[in-house]
C-alpha cells in the first residue's frame, strides 16, 4: 500500500481528494495541510511514498517544496496538482523534480490516473500540461530565469510579494535588515527587475505566491 501526503490549500479540495484516494486498496492517506512549509516538515517526518502538491501555496511555494524534498527523499514520488498553468511555472516545477503535473480542471478522473502513474515510477501530464510543454509553447521569460535564485532568494521574493516589510522578514528570518536588502538587490539584478511591484508580479505569475488557483 502507498502512503500518500496531500498539501493543498483549499480546504474542500484537500478533503475531498483525500476522501477519494482513500477508496483504493492501494492507497493511504497519513497527512494533510494547506500550508507550504509545515506540508515540508510533515513529509520529512511521515517519508511518504507519493505526495500530491499544489504549485500555489502559502508559507512555501510548491516549486520550493518539490526542490527540497527532491534532494532530502530522493525516493518520494511527486505529482503536482494545480490551477495555475503559466508554463515557466509548469518548467520550474518539472525541473525541481515532480513527476507528473495535474491541472485541477482535468477533473478526478484525470488525477487518480496520475497518481496511479507517479506512484508506480512513470511520468504522468494532463493534457493542457502536456500542450503547455510543446514546443513554442514555452513562453516569455524576460523577467529572467528563476533557477539562478538560490533557496534563501526564494523564500525572500515569497515573502516581498506577500506584502511583508523588509523589518517584518528579517524577524520571520531571524536575520539583519541589511542581509534582506543584500537578498532583495540580488534577486532583483538575477532576474532583471528594479521594484518591488515587478518582483510581486514576476512571484504570482510563476506561482511564488499562495492564491485562488
Amino acid at each position: 500500500m502507498k502512503r500518500l501526503v496531500l498539501i493543498e490549500d483549499h480546504t474542500a479540495i484537500r478533503e475531498m481528494l483525500a476522501q477519494i484516494l482513500g477508496l483504493d486498496d492501494r492507497y493511504r492517506v497519513v497527512g494533510q495541510t494547506g500550508d507550504g512549509q509545515e506540508g515540508l516538515e510533515l513529509c520529512l517526518s511521515l517519508k511518504p511514498d507519493v505526495l500530491v502538491v499544489d504549485a500555489k501555496l502559502p508559507g512555501l511555494n510548491g516549486v520550493e517544496i518539490v526542490r527540497q524534498l527532491r534532494r532530502q527523499l530522493p525516493d518520494l514520488r511527486i505529482l503536482a496538482f494545480s490551477g495555475q498553468q503559466h508554463p515557466l511555472m509548469v518548467r520550474e516545477m518539472i525541473e525541481a523534480g515532480a513527476h507528473g503535473f495535474v491541472e485541477k480542471t482535468a477533473g478526478l478522473l484525470e488525477l487518480r490516473r496520475g497518481v496511479e502513474t507517479v506512484a508506480e515510477g512513470g511520468m504522468y501530464f494532463g493534457p493542457a500540461i502536456a500542450a503547455l510543454l510543446s514546443p513554442g509553447a514555452e513562453g516569455d521569460d524576460s523577467g529572467g530565469r528563476a533557477e539562478s535564485l538560490t533557496a534563501r532568494e526564494r523564500q525572500i521574493l515569497q515573502m516581498v510579494a506577500e506584502s511583508n516589510t523588509t523589518r517584518a522578514i528579517a524577524v520571520k528570518l531571524g536575520i539583519s535588515v541589511k542581509t534582506v536588502d543584500n537578498h532583495r538587490t540580488n534577486l532583483m539584478r538575477k532576474l532583471n527587475l528594479h521594484d518591488v511591484a515587478s518582483l510581486t508580479r514576476y512571484a504570482l505569475d510563476r506561482g511564488f505566491v499562495g492564491g485562488n488557483a
